[in-house]
């Protein structure tokens, strides 16, 4: 890494897990932006509780800062309560990564002048994950992120286009990128997975309902002669146990727990058929943006984010009937176009270096 610069802007990242990343697209997202601005700005992560023998001090250059919370659920608010405070003692610049703790935001007026930057992600408060007061809480959230943050960054045209609808705010548009991935052949090394030996479907995704995991097993449960293969967190909660112990007798479907060797799974993912796409939440999803970098055909529910992402170029479902239709009749040519399209796409868009430069353009430019 180059030197850093001589006094350098002090900018803080707030509400992620934090770093080193393993799932999660704002993880990710923290990741690459520490590897590429870490010579031009001093950096500051804050991460969730950790164990002490599993903390660094620092990562990609950047300042680690941990808390005694959890990053999500219940103490997800208390999180990024305490961190909003903490950043705000020092930092020139507080870059926010989604808006469930935003509520606060209306204190800043209380507190020195800081320049709040917001990547709000999705529209969290869409999710069906949520019951009907948590859906009103974060909704409320959203609205006190867009109203009180000074820049808006939206990771996709469709979230740029709501924003200004909803809220008649601007936005700089900066998506994820995905040239982390690489391809990894075969080469005969196949006895830990042994699918690999054959034709198979792949999806990699969080177990959420709104990710649309349960459709993708129920189709390829009624097509026996077609192999599907599922990384999740399936151990993360009780729904994801249940869907685990509802589709794990099938033959031809492969329930795989995280796989966090980069190696391991681009193998897995640079060898199969198509790779399905099953988010219905806003945004641009990096598993998306990985898969596309790695040439694979895509079969993405048909949510104007994910069209937005591959630009109507792939292929789209909108249920179980419309999935299972896509993979009876799609033939090899057409998955190969699909393949070759979206690595052209992920080429000219989805690369960090360039992602990078924008955010660095946007903290350094004036409000």
């Amino acid at each position: 890494m180059e030197q850093r610069e001589k006094n350098p802007l002090k900018v803080a990242i707030i509400g992620t897990n934090g770093i080193p990343a393993k799932y999660g697209g704002f993880e990710t997202l923290v990741e690459y932006l520490t590897l590429h601005l870490g010579n031009k700005f001093n950096l500051s992560v804050y991460c969730a509780k950790t164990p002490k023998e599993k903390r660094l001090s620092e990562y990609n250059g950047a300042k680690l800062i941990y808390l005694p919370f959890k990053a999500n659920m219940a103490q997800s608010i208390i999180y990024d309560y305490v961190s909003f405070f903490h950043a705000w003692l020092y930092a020139d610049i507080i870059l926010i990564l989604g808006c469930s703790g935003c509520t606060i935001l209306p204190f800043k007026y209380f507190f020195k002048r800081r320049k709040l930057i917001l990547n709000l992600g999705g529209m969290d408060w869409q999710r069906s994950k949520w019951n009907f007061l948590t859906r009103k809480f974060l909704k409320f959230s959203e609205s006190m992120a867009v109203r009180f943050s000074d820049v808006i960054i939206s990771d996709n045209t469709m979230i740029a286009e709501y924003l200004k609808k909803t809220y008649d705010r601007n936005s700089h548009i900066v998506e994820y990128g995905g040239d982390q991935a690489f391809r990894v052949e075969l080469n005969g090394n196949v006895d830990h997975y042994f699918f690999l030996n054959q034709p198979y479907y792949l999806a990699v995704s969080r177990i959420q309902r709104d990710n649309n995991l349960e459709m993708m097993l129920e189709t390829f449960s009624k097509l026996p002669d077609k192999t599907f293969v599922l990384i999740s967190n399936w151990d993360f909660s009780p729904y994801g146990k249940e869907v685990k112990a509802k589709y794990g007798g099938y033959k031809n479907l492969h329930l795989i727990g995280p796989i966090y060797d980069q190696k391991e799974l681009n193998l897995i993912r640079s060898n199969c058929v198509a790779y399905i796409h099953g988010h219905s939440g806003g945004g641009t999803n990096p598993a998306l943006t990985e898969a596309m970098f790695l040439s694979l055909p895509i079969l993405a529910f048909g949510v104007s984010f994910n069209r937005a992402t591959t630009e109507n170029k792939a292929e789209y479902f909108n249920d179980e009937f419309e999935l299972k239709d896509l993979i009876l009749t799609l033939k090899s040519d057409r998955l190969k176009k699909i393949g070759e399209e979206m690595k052209e796409i992920a080429d000219r868009r989805y690369i960090w270096s360039k992602i990078s430069s924008k955010y660095a353009d946007v903290f350094l430019a004036e409000n």
